[in-house]
């Protein structure tokens, strides 16, 4: 059974202070929206993602027809999002490296990840890696093409996939960035990941959203119970067992 370092536990709730202190301070000013969305779209994904939804919703715009019908498909995509997003958490971006013969499988995502934990406030690190995207983006376009059947569905479809990644970067960036949290519902996202970051990399793996999924999958403890990881900042790393 690992032993919780008592260091540990004091350097994450540095952390983690020293973290919401930034956004919390009365005396400092804080980031405002706007700034924070300037900031955003100089990354390189936001403007990837955006032109894929463009280009996504002017070809459902030009294939018109269709029916109200479609509309259960970004409300489907919406309500099973939490769930997607924790099983890409844990399989994807918590990828073990593994060894196939002389050949070790660690995916891009899963390194640039691991380099996001070691250092959450590395902005650059927040957002998908343009590599990846490449693939990705236009990936999704072929698979749902080829999968569904209707071409105004798959559209649809394609529309929301890729909204709901904005959306996600979005959400994503804001929570490593100086704004101050200021809904209740984006604190509790917040402290969230917050909690994934500098508490206990095993849990609270939903980004966009706070007690959803990880209730559901049994990854959303009362944070008081659970004892600081020593591989938060540095997964999979070797940990001292007695």
């Amino acid at each position: 059974m690992t032993r919780p370092d008592p260091a540990v536990e004091v350097a994450a709730r540095a952390r983690l202070a020293d973290d919401e202190a930034r956004a919390a301070n009365p005396r400092r000013t804080p980031l405002s929206l706007a700034a924070a969305a300037r900031r955003f779209l100089g990354a390189p994904s936001p403007w990837l993602i955006s032109a894929c939804l463009a280009a996504a919703v002017a070809a459902r715009v030009a294939v018109g027809g269709g029916s109200w019908w479609e509309l259960s498909v970004p409300l489907g995509l919406v309500a099973a999002f939490p769930l997607i997003e924790w099983v890409v958490h844990v399989v994807v971006l918590h990828w073990r490296p593994r060894r196939l013969g002389p050949v070790t499988v660690d995916p891009l995502l899963a390194r640039k990840h691991r380099a996001h934990h070691a250092d959450p406030r590395d902005l650059p690190l927040v957002f998908i890696p343009t590599g990846a995207l490449v693939v990705l983006l236009p990936a999704y376009a072929v698979l749902l093409l080829l999968a569904v059947p209707a071409t105004t569905w798959a559209l649809t479809a394609l529309v929301s996939v890729y909204a709901l990644k904005l959306g996600y970067e979005w959400t994503h960036y804001l929570v490593h960035s100086d704004y101050r949290p200021r809904s209740r519902w984006f604190r509790a996202v917040w402290r969230n990941h917050r909690l994934h970051h500098y508490k206990n990399e095993h849990y609270w793996f939903t980004v966009t959203t706070a007690g959803t999924a990880d209730r559901l999958l049994g990854t959303y403890p009362d944070q008081a119970s659970v004892p600081t990881s020593p591989t938060v900042r540095s997964l999979h790393a070797a940990t001292e067992t007695g």
